[in-house]
Formats: structure tokens, C-alpha cells, sequence
């Protein structure tokens, strides 16, 4: 059979343009909150998200979808090590950007950049190579466990200095679904598993800020501090009940809810659209999991089946951990839920991965 006659998958687009379209109307209406604050502030938010995001996120999804896939293995050293070194420009003085307590983006004086983001993607790029390569050998230590844990230890080293817990576990659940969908034994993933368990543990006791996020998710009644955003997202998301007020009628992204168009848009969906549509917009994203997982499923080699199942889970996984963190489900991570939050280089991050899962399809086998 000649795969290269299909066309990209259309029921994925769909499910994305209908995902990309829910988005938009959600940010909108979140961003009318910063109005409180003038009405440059919602200018900037939505022609920042409009221009960098949606428009520049459209054409990186467009060329993606052109580039034939073998093109991210050729270069997935390089992509890795640009990365890396982007990743090491935010705390350079005069370059990276602070933002409540964070230094997570470079300054690029008509808007930002999040490296964080291309970290995760050439993370998953080059484990997708890796793995392929030595997928046969996979079971090896060497081969296997042992180079997944040196990439985790550069990965944390580089977002948790930053910090940022949440895009470094959101890289490390996709490196481990890869591994897993690689061939790996029931040993090497006990041995992840101690190790992540000892990290956790190691983390509560030297980072206050991880411990206060913990604190504050055992502790239902204690909504002090960094307890507060949740408190107010758990009456947004009450007050929505079955059907939510209507579209633009949330009374807490108003001088309430904090980054009410960043990681607390969901609450601000709930509000407005209730059970019923946040219901909608979760399957939406259930749905472009398991289409993304069944084009890895049908990809044409190991290498476009890992990287497709690697650049699915770092979209889903962002943003379910997003929305479980909404509904105190999860701990508060600050990650934005991806195709709706604000976050420009997220969503063209997120639009050009998915031009690579629709190049992907184009090739799918029977």
C-alpha cells in the first residue's frame, strides 16, 4: 500500500477547529475582566492572543502539516540543544522576564516568549529518536531507563530552577507514555516510580512554594495565600450550575479570580456555561486524545508512533492537570489550559504540534 495517497486525518482537525473555535469564545469573554483595568490591558491580552497565538499558532500548524515527519529526527539534537540554551536565556539579566516570582519568559519587547514550552516539544522530539533507535534494546538499562533519567534530570534542572513544576511534569508524563509505548519493563517503571516518589518528597522539604501548593490542596477550608485563587475558582465554578449564566456573564473574572484569562480560565467557562458546557468542552479534548493516540496507532514507523503519542499526552495532560486544578481536584500547577487560556507561546506551540500529528496521518498505515 502507498500511504503518502492519504490526506491529513480531518476528523482531528475537526476536533481541533472545534476546540480552537470553543477557545476563543471562552478567552474572549475571560478577558473582559481585565477591563476593570483599562482598556489597554484587554487590547493587549486579545490581539496578543489573536496575533501571536492564533494567527502566527495557524501558520506554524500549516507548515508543520507540510513538513514531512522524518524532519524532526533528522534535527532533533539540534532542536533539543536551541532549547536548551533559550531555556538558560531567561535568567540572564535584561533577557528573562519575572512574573510573580517566576522567570519563565524571554523578553522580546512587542511581546514574550515562554522557552519552557519548546523545552517540552524538543524533549519529546529527541526521546521519540532515541527510543526508536534503541527500541529493540529498550529493556537495557543503558539504553533504556538510564538515558530517560539523565533527559528528566536536564529538564528539571532547567523548568524547576524557573520554577515551574507544572511543565516539567507534563514533560515527564509524556516521556514516560513514550517509554512505556516503547517496550519498557515492569522493573524500569518501578524504578521511575521510586524516583519520582523520592523527588516529590525531597521537593515538599526544600521548595516552600510546592509544599504551600500541597498544603493547600489537603486542606479544603484553608484558603489563605496561594488558597485564595482557588477559592474563587470554586465559586465561579458553583455559581455556573447546569446551563452557567450566559456568555459574559461571569461576575468573578472581575477583580476576583486571578489570571482569569491565564490558568484560571476554566472557572470562568464553568461559570458562564455551566455543567453542561464544560461537560462539552471536555469531551472535545477527551476526543482529540484518543484521535491523536489512534493516528500514533496507525502511524507508518516507531519513530512518528512515539513522537504522536508524546505530543498528544503533552497537550491532554496539560490540560486536564489544568482543569483538575480548577475543580481541587489537582494541586494548583499555573499551567494554562491549552487552545484556551491566555499564552501565546503556548497555543502556537500547541497548533504547530498538531501540524506534525496531522502530517503524521498523512502517512498512516491500514
Amino acid at each position: 500500500m502507498d500511504s503518502t495517497k492519504h490526506g491529513i486525518d480531518r476528523i482531528f482537525l475537526l476536533i481541533t477547529a472545534l476546540l480552537l473555535i470553543s477557545g476563543l469564545l471562552v478567552f474572549v469573554s475571560a478577558a473582559m475582566g481585565s477591563l476593570t483595568r483599562g482598556n489597554n490591558m484587554f487590547n493587549n491580552l486579545v490581539l496578543g492572543q489573536l496575533g501571536f497565538g492564533f494567527l502566527g499558532g495557524g501558520i506554524c500548524m500549516y507548515i508543520a502539516s507540510r513538513i514531512k515527519y522524518v524532519f524532526w529526527r533528522k534535527h532533533a539534537f539540534w532542536i533539543l540543544i536551541a532549547s536548551i540554551i533559550l531555556a538558560l536565556c531567561v535568567f540572564v539579566p535584561g533577557i528573562g522576564l519575572a512574573h510573580g516570582g517566576a522567570k519563565r519568559w524571554i523578553d522580546l519587547g512587542i511581546t514574550t516568549f515562554q522557552p519552557g514550552e519548546l523545552l517540552k516539544f524538543a524533549l519529546v522530539a529527541y526521546l521519540a529518536a532515541w527510543l526508536a533507535s534503541f527500541h529493540r534494546k529498550i529493556r537495557a538499562p543503558q539504553f533504556g531507563v538510564l538515558p530517560l533519567i539523565a533527559f528528566f534530570a536536564v529538564a528539571a534542572g532547567l523548568l524547576l530552577k524557573q520554577p515551574d513544576f507544572g511543565t516539567f511534569i507534563i514533560a515527564a508524563a509524556a516521556g514516560v507514555a513514550m517509554f512505556i509505548t516503547a517496550g519498557a519493563s515492569m522493573r524500569d517503571l518501578a524504578i521511575l516510580f521510586v524516583i519520582a516518589l523520592l523527588s516529590f518528597g525531597g521537593m515538599a522539604i526544600s521548595k516552600p512554594y510546592f509544599l504551600d501548593r500541597i498544603s493547600t490542596f489537603l486542606h479544603h477550608d484553608d484558603f489563605q495565600g496561594s488558597g485564595y485563587q482557588l477559592k474563587q475558582a470554586l465559586i465561579a465554578v458553583g455559581s455556573g450550575g447546569l446551563t452557567g449564566n450566559g456568555f459574559g456573564q461571569s461576575v468573578q473574572k472581575f477583580n476576583y479570580l486571578p489570571e482569569a484569562a491565564g490558568d484560571s480560565v476554566f472557572a470562568v467557562a464553568a461559570e458562564e456555561f455551566g455543567f453542561l458546557g464544560t461537560t462539552f468542552l471536555v469531551i472535545l479534548y477527551v476526543l482529540f486524545a484518543l484521535r491523536g493516540l489512534w493516528i500514533g496507532a496507525h502511524a507508518p514507523d516507531m519513530f512518528s508512533g512515539l513522537l504522536a503519542v508524546g505530543l498528544v499526552i503533552l497537550i491532554t495532560a496539560q490540560s486536564f492537570i489544568n482543569i483538575g486544578s480548577m475543580l481541587n481536584l489537582l494541586p494548583l500547577t499555573g499551567v494554562p489550559l491549552i487552545f484556551v487560556s491566555h499564552g501565546g507561546t503556548a497555543l502556537a506551540v500547541a497548533m504547530t504540534e498538531v501540524g506534525i500529528l496531522l502530517n503524521i496521518s498523512r502517512y498512516r498505515q491500514q
